[in-house]
This record gives structure tokens, C-alpha cells and sequence, in this order.
């Protein structure tokens, strides 16, 4: 690790798949009601914006699965869908960002004084939406 950025710990770490075309098929009967449960007001907004809409969906719904399966050793019990956001950032990189339940989670598994540190990687290929996500803090400098 460079000097002085402290000590790095991997809290946790989440993966998931999504299949592009089942989001489609929920999009067509369902899209109002299943978009309101999964996304943020800002993630709808950016959502509209999108030529592919099945495509971003799947994409952040498989980065949210990322994120609790990251958070694993928290208490899941307070956490919802629209408790993590992933809205696009400069250069079209997600930005993912916690609230409420998926935020105190997060801060339950980081020790006294740390930062913590969300890395998330999206991709899409074959009909797949593929996320990963590390949860990861640093300590003293």
C-alpha cells in the first residue's frame, strides 16, 4: 500500500449476475410498480434517460444483490432495495452510494476511526448485467 494512505481491510465482497432479458419481461407488465420497489427517484430519473432501459435495470438491480451479499455479516433485517443507489458518474463509471439500513450496515462492520470504501464494477455482455462490489475501510494514515 502507498505510504501514508494507512491500513486497508476487505470488510466484504459481492457478486451477482442478472439476467437482462427476464428484467424485459418484468418491465412489460410490471415496470411502474417493480421500478418504484428496486430504484431510487434518482435512478428512475437517470433510468428514463436510457435508450436500454432493461439493460441499466439489470445492471443496478444485480450491483444491489452485489451490495447485500458484500454487507453479508451485517444485520440485513433494516435494509431495502432503495437503501443503495448506483447512479452514473464521470466517464459513465457507476457511483454507488448507502442510505438508511444499508448504511448503518455498513458502519456496523467498520472499527472506531475508519473510512469506509465502496468499489463497485458493472458490465454487461451476452444478455447478462454482472456486478461486483467490494466493501473495504482504512485505518489511521
Amino acid at each position: 500500500m502507498p505510504a501514508g494512505l494507512g491500513q486497508g481491510v476487505i470488510l466484504g465482497i459481492g457478486h451477482d449476475i442478472c439476467s437482462i432479458t427476464r428484467i424485459q419481461n418484468i418491465l412489460e407488465t410490471h415496470a411502474d410498480r417493480f421500478l418504484s420497489r428496486i430504484c431510487t427517484e434518482a435512478e428512475r430519473a437517470e433510468a428514463s434517460t436510457r435508450a436500454h432501459l432493461a439493460t441499466y435495470v439489470a445492471g443496478r438491480f444485480a450491483a444491489k444483490e452485489a451490495v447485500y451479499k458484500a454487507l453479508n455479516a451485517a444485520d440485513q433485517t433494516k435494509m431495502s432495495w432503495r437503501n443503495v443507489e448506483i447512479l452514473t458518474g464521470h466517464k459513465g463509471m457507476p457511483v454507488l452510494s448507502l442510505n438508511g439500513g444499508c448504511h448503518d450496515g455498513l458502519m456496523s462492520l467498520v472499527a472506531d476511526g475508519a473510512t469506509p470504501h465502496l468499489h463497485l464494477s458493472l458490465s454487461h455482455d451476452g444478455g447478462l448485467a454482472s456486478a461486483f462490489v467490494i466493501v473495504s475501510s482504512i485505518t489511521g494514515k
